[in-house]
């Protein structure tokens, strides 16, 4: 699996001076040429689909159970991923779990995209005193590993979408600060820039006309780049039985539920695994390509 990408990486990116629309008609022609970009796009569209439309794709009821057909292998009629613990339809219980496991990936990481941008966007504008205040606060959150912070902040807040959600985005905000931070002070030492302040423009317009459009397209890469983690985080939320409750079909509580039964139909309680595995690697295969198309020296 492709690794996340580094705030220093990220950082890395070409910062142009203006990005015109001749930029981004570069940016798109240059991500149509790389086919695994394509792919994960694609890919990612088609689950997206899926979320959005489960509830009508879904061939049964994913919360219809009968004890008496319980565990059933792939292939069997009307059960063509077979049967859960109870008795459930798999493929059903995949498809319309698409729009739960999606929401609480993807959520969490718009949420700090947002609230982590303006963090470091105000950081590395500002410097000096107030970059270190806000930045030194922000390397306490690194004192923790991402999986520890994410499981304490839920054990402390309780089970439950909302608690989960609140705390990956918790976890998350402190990673894309530091890569607004690095960018915005890499940007913040452009001529353009101190072309502007020297014209009498106030700090708030010289941000909004000058220094986001410069900015938010390398933070967004590395925020799609942590859609990822974020997919598995709260996977391995709702296993541990903090993230999402019976009986919603949600792939990481899938799984949960499904670990008795891995010595009867292991490939059936490996299913969910492999749907995270799927839209995990295509975010990041997104990830990497929307970086490359972005990185004019390619």
């Amino acid at each position: 699996m492709s690794a996340v990408l580094s705030p220093s990486a990220v950082a890395a990116l070409p910062l142009p001076a203006q990005r015109s629309r001749g930029y981004w008609a570069s940016v798109l022609m240059r991500f149509r040429r790389d086919p695994v970009a394509v792919g994960a796009a694609c890919v990612v569209l088609l689950l997206i689909a899926v979320g959005l439309f489960g509830a009508w794709l879904a061939p049964a009821d994913p919360y219809q159970a009968s004890m008496l057909n319980r565990l059933k292998p792939i292939g069997t009629a009307n059960y063509p991923l077979g049967s859960d613990e109870l008795g459930r339809d798999m493929l059903s219980r995949l498809i319309v779990g698409a729009r739960l496991s999606l929401f609480i990936g993807i959520t969490p990481v718009l949420c700090a995209f947002v609230v982590g941008s303006v963090i470091g966007i105000v950081a590395g504008y500002a410097g000096g005193a107030v970059n270190s205040v806000i930045m030194r606060t922000i390397d306490v959150f690194y004192a923790f590993p991402s999986v520890l912070l994410a499981i304490a902040l839920s054990g402390a807040l309780g089970a439950g979408i909302l608690n989960s959600l609140i705390s990956l985005t918790i976890v998350f905000i402190p990673q894309i600060a530091r890569v607004a931070e690095a960018v915005t002070t890499q940007v913040r030492g452009r001529d353009y820039v101190e072309a502007a302040r020297a014209s009498g423009a106030s700090a708030f317009t010289i941000v909004r006309v000058h220094v986001l459009g410069n900015v938010l397209g390398p933070i967004f890469v590395y925020a799609t780049s942590l859609i990822a983690v974020s997919m598995i985080l709260a996977s391995g939320l709702s296993f541990l039985g903090l993230g999402v409750k019976p009986p919603e079909p949600e792939w990481g509580l899938m799984l949960n539920t499904l670990r008795t039964a891995i010595y009867v139909q292991p490939w059936i309680a490996a299913l969910p695994g492999v749907m995270i595995f799927i839209t995990s690697i295509s975010f990041n295969l997104l990830s990497d390509g929307l970086r490359t198309a972005m990185d004019n020296k390619g």
